[in-house]
């Protein structure tokens, strides 16, 4: 229930008031207010009024893990063509100066800097997915036999394959049970 719904919940609840009034029937604001939230499949108004609530801002956002690549192209079109990322911006201070990008696929961002100390090379990145099968499927033809080994289904978090970048960072793509 929003906001709207609980604005069109008091007017029905006006509405079932005025019209068993008509009946005969006495209800109460707050009796009529309970019998609506009961149709809406709520246990009672106060329910119904707390699942309208506007949830409180969040403060902190998802992270964006920030992975050292040594070759600023090669790191794109490996994640843009074989990886199926989408890059969202570049960004170089000057011409022939190191990149720094931010690439998406679904929810999953990360940012690709070639500048010494942002990340370390060989930084491994957990990545939920859901559907880690698939996903291995589709990345296969694309990847080097060393570059994604196949699905581990022992491992910690759930199912996992883990894709090796040409920097040699991780992405360890895994679905949760």
């Amino acid at each position: 229930m929003d906001q709207n719904s609980t604005v069109s919940a008091k007017t029905a609840a006006r509405t079932l008031r005025r019209d068993l009034a008509a009946l005969g029937l006495d209800v109460s604001h707050s009796a009529a207010l309970e019998l609506v939230a009961h149709q809406a499949g709520f246990r009672d108004w106060n329910t119904a009024a707390a699942a309208a609530a506007p949830a409180a801002p969040r403060l902190v956002g998802h992270p964006v893990p920030v992975l050292r690549v040594q070759d600023g192209a090669a790191a794109l079109e490996f994640y843009t063509a074989v990886l199926g990322f989408t890059c969202l911006w570049e960004h170089r201070f000057e011409p022939g100066l190191p990149l720094y990008a931010r690439v998406r696929r679904d929810d999953a961002e990360l940012d690709l800097s070639e500048h010494y100390g942002d990340g370390t090379p060989g930084t491994v990145v957990w990545v939920p997915v859901r559907d880690v099968r698939a996903l291995h499927r589709e990345l296969s033809p694309r990847l080097a036999p060393r570059q994604s080994p196949g699905v581990e289904d022992d491992t910690p978090g759930g199912p996992t394959t883990t894709v090796l970048d040409p920097s040699g960072n991780s992405l360890r793509f895994c679905q949760q049970g």
